[in-house]
């Protein structure tokens, strides 16, 4: 029964949550924020322009695949078995994804869902696909490979058996790593296997090079130990790559070393490692020294290799992953630029060693301190062929911290993730270390468009499909604090549409004007300016305000400036931003920054870990209240300091909440500004914000009450309607009109909730039984009321009436919410709730729904308009030269075999085409000379390709068997022709001697 006296001791006549009946209490999941698990696998799409992510099988999470186009488009495909993503690429209308199973999954681009899957006969060592090709080659552990149709969804005929093995029967077990079609010839094949590498030609059906890379006792190598360098060594192969034309092949090996070869005749053109050159040859270079005298440093392995080009595929570089040594102090990629590649008919050997032992230049695309990367994308501008390295503008390097950083190529500057990428990458671009969220004017939010120089869009495919209009008005604008400093905000929504989809960002580091130690503990942004502080775990306090920015594209010397307590720090907005949140002032305190709050009408408040408070008016600005809170205990007020503080004179305090609101205090007959500041000990001071002369403000302390716990939240609520009784700018308006509010203030501990008249009234109180509160708000659900909402330890929601505190219904939620980030999960006023589900994911609930799961993404990525170009073919002087070329419907007829039907894409083109003959056909004139033409029926044409196909496989074989004959026959020609030509000549100067 001690629910029904709690309404008359708080002082409320009223049941606020009359109309609220258990029912209506069911959890929704809305959306999903971020990326479930690490990072595993990257790749990019340059004719859709998407972006497809791929994560591990971890405790927080399992593997899925993530495809991000332009603004918010994002779809999530879940992998048909637990398993973790080991590789994907991009495939036409296919994304096709290698998992940890060993089983091969393909998802259309157009209706985002699984449509095939296939599990090879041994496990996945390598895949290779090409986009002008119905078919994956799948590397298999024992060295063989094997096809598979992604058009027909069965394996192929084609099977290659293990050529190295067939080379040097006495090899070990060889295995395959790496897998590339050559760039402008499909018909052959480099393999990489781990004892070296071998051509295969289509045309022949046979190797036709093999590459081993060998040491000589005395060859360095890339090894760094000195000592290994006296016996003979094969390393072993962890890349093989063409040249962009095909000029030169390139193999990588465990040892760091990179060779050179030539794919004509099998030599070797150069063996180096990142720092030195031609480590193959007896006394060459010597190890790097370690850290110490007498010891050496070893080297980090080539996580990857990447022959880059420009849009002139001849001027070429290679992007390396890994490779330096791991005492080096600067981390990132190595660019080798190799400038233009020579002629290789003109060229000497030399010339040709030349360019690869002394390249144009060199340098590092730097990486954050001690971050590794262990694999990287590129972002090509146009061209999905040459591997995926022609002409890229960028490249997404992934560290091994799994965290993500994208970098200009090929000069290397970071590119700012915001409007960039999607919201989701940011997340771990760099981690998230802290969330907050502001509940924003709808209007105020759509004027907040930041506008920041940037680059081309890397990501513009996709299109966002249509929400629900807008549930609220006010908007749920998340702050993220990022772990270098930066603090991004966007529309987390309410599972609606979303009207300005836009990132603003603002760099805590630039404005304390430091690059280091940056760590953000706190953040708060006014609902109604817009108006950000943030506070760093080293005592800053920086606030920042919307507006123009008069030094925009200019690097200004920062100018100190002090005045009232607080540093002017207008001269340090980033050059890049003409208009969005600017830093203002700053304030230095002592001790990391526990609590934070910007309120509506121009007040910021501070609460710092050695237990101090600072408030700052933003009019001055200037500091008008700063004080400790054992300083309070000096102030005999009523439940004063002094009184409390007497139960825990060992424990430190300081503020954990603070919160700003307008009503009467008890005993008084007006409603003012106050303060309330919730400790870690379970105590509320309240501060009144009184009016002076001159128009700033002062404030005084006028008392304090206890609770048992740490507070967790404070919630002023006016006792007559029940609405909040915030510091908002049309109740401190009234004020002067003399309105008064009469108001009480619900606070929230770890162990209870109180209710009360401030600042000391004894009001209403309910322990929450054998289970701590981990996060509490006040909410609301349409029109039916207000109720308590609070996370629990044993991982449930729960809701309370007010003010009886009576619950009215619990649920579970630790299946979505990781239970050990319940305090750092913030509930909004309409009844959302963003909690984290794991390191770098975050969830967004509604407490109002019907408990319904997380829906399926509908937005749409294949942009059918958008067509692959032709890929690259041989030179006009190769042709000429008797070079015999297969083409990709060769290579369908050789894969497939010549009793494969039509693919999908050969009879979706043929429909086209009758379509448009058809269409063609009914506008034309009458007598026109296409009526006279039969048009073929489409099974006809089927029949046709048919025999088309088997007659070009009989072409080829006679092709083949045919050459020496050719060229023979050729060779007869020429020796007649140049017989006839001598015996020409000789009559005709036997003639003009004669006189004829």
């Amino acid at each position: 029964m001690a629910h029904l006296l709690r309404g008359k001791q708080a002082g409320i006549q009223r049941d606020f949550s009359a109309g609220l009946d258990p029912q209506l209490f069911a959890i929704d999941e809305i959306a999903r924020y971020g990326i479930n698990s690490q990072i595993s696998a990257l790749a990019y799409d340059p004719v859709q322009s998407l972006l497809a992510v791929g994560t591990n099988d971890t405790q927080f999470g399992g593997g899925q695949l993530y495809v991000f186009g332009q603004s918010r488009v994002s779809v999530v495909l879940p992998l048909p078995r637990k398993s973790s993503v080991k590789s994907i690429q991009f495939v036409a209308d296919k994304l096709i994804c290698v998992d940890s199973k060993n089983e091969i999954s393909g998802f259309s681009l157009e209706t985002s869902r699984i449509i095939s899957t296939y599990t090879p006969p041994g496990s996945v060592t390598a895949l290779l696909t090409d986009p002008a090709l119905d078919f994956a080659l799948v590397a298999l552990q024992n060295g063989e490979i094997v096809a598979y149709d992604l058009d027909r969804q069965h394996p192929a005929p084609l099977r290659i058996p293990n050529l190295w093995r067939q080379q040097y029967p006495k090899s070990r077990l060889t295995t395959i790593v790496t897998l590339a079609f050559h760039p402008r010839d499909i018909g052959n094949l480099l393999i990489g296997y781990n004892a070296g590498a071998v051509i295969y030609s289509f045309k022949v059906g046979q190797a036709t090079k093999f590459f081993q890379y060998e040491l000589p006792p005395g060859a360095p190598g890339g090894d760094s130990d000195p000592t290994a360098s006296n016996i003979r060594r094969y390393p072993r192969l962890t890349q093989a790559i063409w040249h962009p034309t095909g000029t030169f092949v390139l193999t990588g090996h465990e040892d760091s070393s990179l060779v050179i070869w030539d794919p004509k005749d099998g030599r070797k053109v150069l063996a180096r490692t990142i720092q030195d050159t031609n480590v193959d040859e007896p006394g060459g270079a010597a190890a790097i020294r370690g850290a110490t005298p007498g010891t050496f440093a070893l080297k980090c392995p080539l996580f990857r290799i990447a022959w880059c080009s420009k849009e002139n595929p001849d001027e070429t570089g290679l992007l390396i992953a890994g490779g330096t040594p791991t005492t080096s102090i600067e981390k990132g990629l190595t660019f080798i630029d190799l400038g233009q590649t020579p002629n290789y008919t003109t060229s000497s050997w030399q010339v040709l060693s030349q360019h690869f032992d002394k390249p144009k230049r060199q340098h590092m695309l730097p990486t954050p301190p001690n971050a590794e990367v262990v694999d990287f994308c590129l972002v090509p501008r146009r061209s999905p062929h040459y591997a995926g390295s022609h002409d890229p503008i960028a490249v997404i390097a992934l560290l091994a911290s799994g965290e993500v950083v994208t970098l200009s190529f090929p000069s290397g500057h970071t590119i700012n993730p915001t409007n960039q990428l999607h919201v989701s990458m940011s997340y771990v671009h760099p981690f998230i270390n802290r969330l907050d969220l502001a509940y924003v004017e709808r209007t105020r939010w759509l004027g907040m468009v930041e506008n920041r120089s940037k680059g081309p869009p890397l990501l513009k495919g996709g299109a966002e499909a249509k929400r629900s209009i807008m549930r609220y008005a006010n908007r749920n604008i998340l702050q993220a604090a990022h772990a270098d400093g930066t603090v991004r905000m966007w529309d987390v929504g309410h599972g609606d549409e979303i009207e300005n989809q836009k990132m603003i960002q603002i760099d805590m580091g630039r404005a304390v004007g430091r690059s280091d130690g940056i760590d953000i503990s706190k953040m708060s942004m006014a609902g109604a300016t817009g108006e950000l502080v943030v506070g760093l775990a080293t005592g800053e306090v920086a606030i920042f305000r919307w507006g123009h920015n008069k030094d925009y594209g200019n690097e200004i010397r920062h100018e100190e400036a002090k005045a009232f307590g607080l540093e002017t720090i207008k001269d340090r907005a980033e050059p890049s931003v003409k208009e969005g949140l600017l830093p203002l002032t700053m304030f230095e305190g002592q001790g990391p920054v526990t609590a934070l709050k910007m309120s509506d009408v121009g007040f910021a408040a501070a609460g710092f870990q050695h237990g101090s408070l600072v408030v700052i008016d933003l009019r001055g600005p200037a500091v008008i209240y700063q004080a400790g809170l054992d300083e309070l205990a000096s102030q005999g007020k009523r439940g004063s300091f002094r009184r409390s503080n007497s139960q825990n004179p060992s424990k430190s305090e300081w503020p954990t909440c603070i919160e700003f609101g307008v009503m009467s205090l008890e005993g008084e007959d007006y409603s003012s500004i106050l303060l309330f500041v919730g400790t870690n000990l379970g105590r509320l001071a309240t501060f009144k914000l009184l009016p002076e002369s001159h128009g700033g403000y002062s404030i005084k302390f006028v008392g304090s009450s206890a609770l048992e716990d740490r507070i967790i939240s404070i919630s002023p609520i006016d006792a007559e309607l029940g609405d909040p009784a915030e510091a908002t700018q049309s109740a401190v308006g009234g004020l002067r009109e003399g309105r008064k509010v009469n108001g009480v203030i619900l606070v929230v501990s770890t162990s209870g909730v109180k209710i009360f008249r401030p600042p000391a009234a004894k009001g209403a109180h309910k322990t929450f039984d054998d289970v701590f509160c981990d996060s509490a708000a006040v909410v609301r659900y349409q029109a039916a009321g207000y109720t308590l909402l609070g996370l629990f330890g044993d991982g449930t929601a729960k809701t309370f009436s007010i003010p009886a505190l009576k619950q009215i219904a619990s649920t579970k939620i630790s299946h979505i919410l990781d239970v050990r980030r319940f305090a750092e999960a913030i509930i909004t006023p309409t009844g959302d709730i963003v909690g984290w589900t794991g390191p770098s994911e975050t969830a967004l609930l509604n407490v109002w729904g019907t408990g319904s799961d997380l829906t399926r993404s509908l937005d749409k990525l294949l942009n059918i308009e958008a067509l692959p170009p032709p890929r690259p073919t041989i030179s006009n002087v190769q042709w000429m030269t008797g070079t015999l070329h297969v083409t990709p419907a060769d290579m369908d007829a050789l894969i497939g075999g010549p009793n494969r039907p039509p693919s999908k894409r050969m009879i979706e083109q043929r429909r086209a085409e009758e379509e448009q003959q058809h269409a063609m056909k009914l506008s034309a004139t009458v007598g026109s000379s296409s009526s006279g033409i039969e048009e073929e029926g489409y099974w006809a044409y089927m029949q046709r390709q048919m025999q088309e196909r088997t007659q070009n496989l009989n072409i080829m074989g006679d092709s083949m068997d045919k050459v020496e004959e050719s060229s023979s026959n050729w060779a007869n020609d020429v020796n007649k022709f140049v017989s006839k030509q001598k015996k020409k000549a000789v009559m005709g100067f036997v003639g003009s001697k004669l006189g004829f």
